[in-house]
């Protein structure tokens, strides 16, 4: 009978030991396994750090690469505007007020009898000879150009080109002109052969190559 008490209290005795030590190795494990959960935990929070801070580096390029291609479309469109409104005027020829006013002048003086065509093509003979390595570089020294003491066009030489009233037809003549039309044939003289001299126009017919004749001139290269 003493021997079963000591054997079954022996027994108790193993079995609480036993809980204490599972117990104690519980709390054990849980205490090692902290640092480890908590360094998870960093390891984790950190590379979400540098996820999101790749992220927003990644959305930053991605917004600046957008801003720049906006910029160049920007910058292209205001240069597509530029090319179209160059292209929408229609002068050739560009003229300061003194010239555009001479040119009106002579025009008038030479064909203010003329139709519009003819018109336009002294326009273009004046042109021509701007244009042209034997006479001078401007509208202004071409007109009024002397040779040997005398005027290339005798409305310089009678000074009726500085009275002469410019009519809206002279005015939409030398428009034509100024905006590359060309009539002339690239002639670099005309002449009325009817108002001439005989021996100016006998250099005219010596020296030059007729091209045509329109209304009261003759044309000539």
């Amino acid at each position: 009978m003493y021997k079963k008490a000591a054997c079954f209290l022996a027994l108790l005795n193993m079995l609480v030991f036993a809980g204490v030590f599972c117990v104690t190795g519980i709390r054990i494990n849980r205490i090692a396994a902290m640092p480890a959960f908590q360094m998870r935990m960093d390891i984790s929070c950190i590379a979400d750090e540098k996820t999101s801070m790749i992220g927003m580096a990644a959305l930053n390029a991605s917004s600046q690469r957008v801003v720049k291609y906006e910029l160049l479309e920007v910058e292209e469109a205001a240069a597509e505007k530029d090319k179209e409104e160059a292209s929408e005027d229609p002068m050739v020829y560009q003229l300061d007020e003194e010239e555009y006013d001479l040119l009106l002048r002579i025009v008038e003086a030479e064909a203010g009898s003329e139709d519009e065509d003819g018109r336009v093509m002294v326009a273009n003979v004046v042109f021509n000879r701007v244009n042209s390595e034997q006479f001078p570089d401007t509208v202004s020294e071409v007109v009024l150009q002397q040779s040997h003491g005398v005027a290339q066009f005798s409305p310089v030489s009678s000074g009726r080109i500085w009275t002469v009233t410019v009519s809206d037809e002279t005015v939409d003549a030398v428009q034509r002109a100024l905006e590359g039309e060309d009539l002339s044939s690239g002639a670099l003289y005309f002449a009325a052969r009817r108002y001439a001299d005989s021996e100016s126009m006998r250099w005219f017919d010596e020296k030059l190559t007729f091209l045509f004749r329109h209304g009261g001139h003759e044309f000539f290269l």
